[in-house]
């Protein structure tokens, strides 16, 4: 019997546009245009006789039969990966390439990976610190700790933490201030605040604080006479410094709060709208290696 396989620029072109979200994705990747890429999608689609996309506008999304013919397309093009990275770089000890964004890890991720090293002496790494979105096949990356999930629909998401933001400050700053009782007494210039960005627009502000405390406060002042930082581990790290008081992530306030350098003297803990996620490849599932970093990382996900 003969065995036909379908025409292989066409597989790349759903593979790249299923991955991207976007012909125009693929199309930057492949090096051609969209028109180009979503001819060959059509062409594969003629070839099974199954609508791969629906197209919205400028937005694609899979079908049923499409996402049933993803993962293993892109397993298949990740095993042709593979080979390649073997010859290219036979005489090169292989690691894991681990992306993670910047708070994260350098307050939480970045020393773990240094204490799991300790224990494994024959684990190797490449980590990558970057915000979201990141290219899994640009950069090769084996897995990501990202917040929430919803920017990779098509790769494996197991959900690792749901993390919880707290008033936190030195104790000696505390110390400092006997009139301070309550969150109410709190001055504007005493906080930090940590500007999330657009893409975290709906994590928690000093805002929601005051209100889960029954306080009614505005604000906004404070954001105006408080410290104001990009990253929310510069705001743990300016509270360890005695500059103010943080509304600091648990995660990654963890070793000063065990250390005695932090303490959360009035409340409230509040959770976080989305958990943080560990995502990878489905190509890179049965990677003996990478599933024991994740059941490591698992066992010691506790905010």
């Amino acid at each position: 019997m003969t065995r036909t396989l379908p025409p292989l620029n066409a597989l790349r072109a759903f593979e790249a546009a299923a991955r991207h979200g976007s012909f125009l994705g693929a199309a930057r990747e492949l090096g051609v245009t969209p028109p180009a890429v979503s001819q060959q999608v059509k062409a594969l689609e003629g070839y099974w006789g199954r609508r791969l996309f629906e197209r919205r506008n400028n937005a694609i999304v899979l079908t049923d039969a499409g996402r049933a013919a993803y993962p293993a397309v892109a397993e298949g093009f990740e095993k042709i990966r593979s080979v390649n990275r073997i010859a290219e770089t036979a005489r090169v000890k292989t690691r894991l390439v681990i992306s993670a964004l910047p708070s994260v890890a350098l307050a939480w991720l970045g020393p773990l990976l240094a204490d799991y090293a300790h224990a494994n002496p024959g684990f190797s790494f490449a980590l990558r610190v970057e915000e979201e979105p990141v290219s899994f096949a640009r950069h090769e990356i084996d897995l990501r700790l990202c917040y929430d999930s919803q920017l990779y629909p098509d790769l494996v998401v197991e959900p690792l933490l749901v993390d919880r933001v707290m008033p936190l400050c030195a104790p000696d700053w505390l110390a400092a201030r006997p009139h301070l009782t309550s969150l109410a007494e709190l001055e504007d210039r005493d906080l930090i605040h940590i500007d999330w960005g657009p893409a975290f627009a709906s994590l928690p502000s000093w805002g929601d604080c005051f209100e889960a405390a029954g306080i009614e406060r505005d604000s906004g002042s404070g954001r105006r006479e408080g410290q104001l930082v990009s990253f929310s581990s510069l705001a743990v790290d300016f509270a360890v410094a005695g500059i103010g008081m943080a509304l600091g992530q648990a995660l990654l306030a963890r070793r000063a709060l065990a250390a005695g350098q932090l303490i959360n003297p009035f409340g409230p803990a509040l959770p976080l709208p989305s958990p943080y996620c560990l995502v990878y490849p489905h190509a890179r599932a049965r990677r003996p290696d990478l599933q024991a970093l994740i059941a490591w990382l698992k066992r010691r996900a506790v905010p």
